[in-house]
């Protein structure tokens, strides 16, 4: 028997959406202290006010107040992430657009070591409101300066400039962060951006998580609201323009949304990588090119991928947490060299 499409389509997200639940309550029982998975579902559940089921005080503790607001905030930022990736994908018409190999997570990074190191004020802002605008305004000027530099005589995004560009200002941020922590002469900050530019979900709060939550879930909305126009991108520029498309209005607004999403994403979790870059394409693999379609989904991935490598990275080394930058990066790198082998097999 053949399932219809809509079907399918349907099947596969309530799937997505079951895996994506049990990942999150089996990461809420792995750490230092192991909690049993009904346990895990009873906390849940209590705090819900949906019963009483006989948890300790302890299980509550470690499970509600230590290992949810990580657990929400690595979904979060794992959504929002693939969110970025596709959008960027669609918009520059390349497939190895990511917010990382872009250099956009590199020029936030770089706005907010400037707040971090050298305690540089933003517009007035303070504490983590003053550290999300300089990622900010730092992820919006790499974007601008690798479109700038991608930018052909005509206007056209060229594939391979756009990543070249990408890998100059990602260069160009990273020596910028190198010296400004060298400068300080501060090994504690240096200790902690050197671990914060790795990634990590580690200072995740309850605050922090739903902050993230918010922003990730909000620029998803954006995006999913002008699905139908980012679906005439396909075609080309001229093709959209044809199809009543004001190219240039809403090319700026996804650039301006991705660039926030990312800054707050990076300013609260660091730069991690690869996520934008693999899950669109393993997504688009199952449901086409559709955006309404697609970016739900790619969100949902993308929580779930990320809910995993950050339970591998806090579980693999006994008394010791790996950044979970790396293993993203151990899973995107080789997708990366297959995507390449890939296209060269194409030209």
């Amino acid at each position: 028997m053949t399932l219809s499409r809509p079907l399918l389509l349907s099947t596969v997200a309530v799937g997505v959406v079951a895996l994506m639940l049990a990942s999150m309550a089996v990461s809420l029982g792995v750490g230092a202290v192991r909690v049993p998975l009904d346990s895990v579902v009873g906390v849940v559940l209590r705090r819900m006010h949906l019963g009483d089921f006989g948890v300790t005080v302890v299980a509550d503790q470690i499970v509600w107040q230590l290992r949810m607001p990580r657990v929400l905030g690595a979904a979060a930022v794992g959504g929002g992430l693939a969110v970025c990736g596709a959008v960027l994908q669609s918009l520059t018409r390349n497939d190895l657009a990511d917010p990382y190999l872009l250099g956009i997570s590199s020029g936030a990074s770089a706005g907010v070591v400037t707040v971090m190191v050298l305690g540089v004020s933003v517009a007035g802002l303070v504490g983590s409101a003053a550290v999300t605008a300089a990622g900010f305004l730092g992820a919006l000027a790499a974007l601008v300066l690798v479109l700038g530099l991608a930018t052909g005589p005509r206007g056209a995004l060229s594939p391979t400039r756009t990543v070249l560009a990408g890998v100059i200002v990602a260069q160009l941020c990273g020596a910028y962060v190198s010296v400004v922590v060298l400068m300080s002469g501060d090994q504690d900050a240096a200790r902690r951006v050197l671990s914060w530019t790795l990634g990590s979900l580690a200072g995740m709060r309850w605050e922090s998580a739903v902050l993230v939550a918010a922003v990730a879930v909000a620029g998803t909305a954006v995006a999913v609201a002008v699905a139908g126009q980012l679906d005439a991108f396909a075609f080309g520029e001229v093709a959209a323009r044809s199809l009543g498309v004001r190219v240039e209005r809403l090319r700026w607004l996804l650039l301006v949304v991705t660039a926030l999403m990312t800054a707050c994403l990076v300013a609260y979790a660091g730069a991690i990588g690869f996520v934008g870059l693999v899950v669109p394409h393993l997504v688009r693999g199952v449901t086409g090119p559709a955006h309404r379609v697609l970016l739900p989904l790619c969100a949902l991935v993308g929580a779930t991928l990320l809910v995993w490598s950050d339970t591998v990275a806090r579980s693999l080394v006994e008394s010791q947490e790996i950044p979970v930058g790396v293993v993203t990066a151990a899973i995107g790198a080789p997708f990366f060299c297959w995507m390449l082998f890939r296209m060269r097999g194409r030209a």
